[in-house]
């Protein structure tokens, strides 16, 4: 029980004092990034997708 007590002490001055947490500007920063890079990745993957249901139409259209 002594390990636990000591282990979430330690787990909290770590994050309290130890741990640096971004800025809100920095979160909204981070967040706009992710949610950019995420919408690319989709669309990318849209066009692929797209691209291969045309090419298989195409092959299963001509067999």
């Amino acid at each position: 029980m002594k390990k636990i007590k000591t282990y979430l002490k330690n787990a909290y001055v770590e994050l309290v004092n130890k741990v640096s947490w971004p800025t809100w500007r920095e979160l909204q920063s981070s967040a706009l990034l992710v949610m950019l890079a995420s919408l690319i990745f989709a669309i990318v993957i849209f066009g692929m997708d797209l691209c291969l249901e045309n090419v298989m139409k195409f092959i299963y259209k001509n067999l």
